[in-house]
């Protein structure tokens, strides 16, 4: 059954604005946590809640909300998938991204689909809400620490959907001959591909390759 709550749109008065905010969590206890947080602010109002990816673009069309805050992983649509559709109606859609998660390349393809803020759960009161205000107003929120994490997987290249299959099948402990025959191609070919993995992670055996393709979220574990 469906957990999307939608609020009523509130009529503020010129002379005090509230910012609008959609909630867009899979987990209801959090949800109501940041409910209770932003409550108490005067500038701000919750306008809906959504707990999967397709609520919140449902409830983002209806409501038209400020800012959206977005956990990365959801059910039905995550949190990318999400950008992306909103932001193919409105690409000035402010959108915070607040996850658990801090590899590398999941700020980075939040940040590249268009979100103007990435943070962790973990995020003091002050900042989350600070970091609202600013993204309101048409600034982008990126702590120091993941901002250095976004750099550095600028700075290694992008690893190729092709790598990443060929990662994938690494982590299972297959062979390049293995792997070849799974992607219909030569020993030889993949062999090419590891070199490539090893360089543009800047790693040398497998297991390293493994390890940090994990950490950085270009594959699962």
């Amino acid at each position: 059954m469906s957990a999307a709550k939608k609020t009523p749109k509130v009529k503020d008065t010129p002379k005090n604005p509230r910012i609008g905010i959609l909630i867009a969590d899979d987990h209801s206890v959090l949800r109501q946590g940041l409910v209770s947080l932003i409550g108490f602010e005067a500038d701000m109002i919750v306008v809906g809640e959504a707990s999967n990816g397709r609520e919140a673009v449902d409830l983002w069309r209806q409501q038209r909300p400020d800012v959206i805050l977005l956990d990365l992983r959801m059910p039905e649509l995550d949190g990318v998938g999400v950008i992306k559709q909103i932001r193919a109606d409105d690409e000035n859609t402010r959108i915070i991204v607040l996850t658990t998660f801090d590899g590398d390349e999941d700020i980075y393809r939040a940040i590249q689909a268009g979100a103007k803020g990435y943070l962790l759960k973990d995020v003091p009161r002050e900042a989350l809400i600070d970091s609202i205000r600013r993204v309101y107003a048409g600034e982008t929120c990126l702590p120091v620490h993941l901002a250095n994490k976004l750099a550095e997987r600028i700075r290694g290249g992008s690893v190729s959907e092709r790598e990443i299959d060929v990662l994938k099948l690494m982590a299972q402990g297959k062979s390049n001959k293995e792997i070849g025959s799974v992607l219909f191609v030569s020993a030889g070919t993949i062999k090419s591909h590891v070199k490539s993995i090893f360089a543009k992670l800047n790693v040398n055996s497998r297991a390293e390759a493994v390890a940090n393709a994990a950490h950085r979220a270009l594959i699962q574990l």
